[in-house]
């Protein structure tokens, strides 16, 4: 494995993403979305509503949430309670559905994007071995996406701070999810994506097989999540390990999808 070569394939793509506006104008328009604009309004909304009735039933259903969860939730007045616990609960699964469905359409017409583009001939002469170029390819679909989900975060965390009390977020499980489990699901989703990328024969045939692969994903991630922001940070950390052991194995039993006959567009495979 030679890194070099590895990290010139990585930073080749990265530099085609950065001039694409196709890429960062509806990943940028997503996470302000979800990370920005939908919490701002709802947040403020709880905090000005003037009916306290109205603010008190909403903090009554935080009783169906988990018993360790209702532990954690900070505050003396219903509409502190209430909006730590939209902030911290409610969500934290957003933050690995957002990153999750953009790398995996950027994953998806990595590769096989390379032969509708022309470049796959180059590609294939490269000194570069066929798992470099699988995890430079990785790499480039993973690295932009999460640093601008980590910029979404802190966005998120300047909006939610003084509602929740400022200092009470981030929690440990929300860096947890962030710097820990987050990017393992991320690995698991690009490295099954990116093994198909390497084997249909066009663009929209692996954008249309990878919500197959991407769906299933999504929930279960969203269901896990969930989980270890309602659990303790032990829990988080099993998740994130268990997440972390099945992405490495894929990525390394996904090295040999990418065949340099593929990337010239000889030998074709469904």
């Amino acid at each position: 494995m030679n890194w070099s070569r590895t990290m010139t394939v990585a930073r080749t793509d990265v530099k085609q993403l950065v001039l694409a506006k196709d890429f960062w104008l509806p990943m940028s328009i997503l996470g302000s979305i979800f990370f920005i604009i939908v919490p701002l309004i709802l947040l403020l909304s709880i905090t000005s509503l003037g009916d306290v009735a109205a603010v008190q039933n909403i903090a009554d259903t935080l009783e169906i949430l988990p018993q360790k969860a209702q532990d954690q939730i900070k505050g003396d007045t219903p509409q502190g309670r209430t909006s730590y616990a939209l902030a911290v609960f409610l969500f934290a699964p957003m933050a690995v559905v957002v990153p999750l469905t953009i790398s995996t359409a950027v994953g998806a017409a990595s590769l096989v994007g390379e032969r509708a583009r022309g470049t796959g001939e180059f590609l294939a002469h490269s000194p570069a071995a066929t798992k470099e170029i699988y995890l430079g390819k990785l790499l480039a679909s993973l690295l932009p996406d999460y640093f601008t989900t980590m910029v979404g975060f802190t966005c998120y965390s300047l909006i939610v701070g003084p509602d929740v009390g400022g200092w009470f977020f981030p929690t440990t499980q929300w860096w947890l999810l962030m710097l820990f489990v987050l990017p393992g699901f991320m690995v698991i989703g690009l490295s099954l994506v990116l093994r198909l990328s390497g084997k249909v024969k066009s663009t929209a045939a692996a954008q249309q097989a990878s919500g197959l692969i991407t769906l299933p994903l999504i929930a279960i991630s969203y269901a896990q999540a969930s989980g270890a922001i309602y659990g303790t940070a032990g829990t988080t950390i099993i998740i994130g390990a268990i997440t972390w052991a099945i992405g490495l194995t894929s990525t390394w039993r996904g090295m040999s999808s990418v065949k340099r006959q593929r990337l010239l567009g000889v030998a074709d495979g469904v």
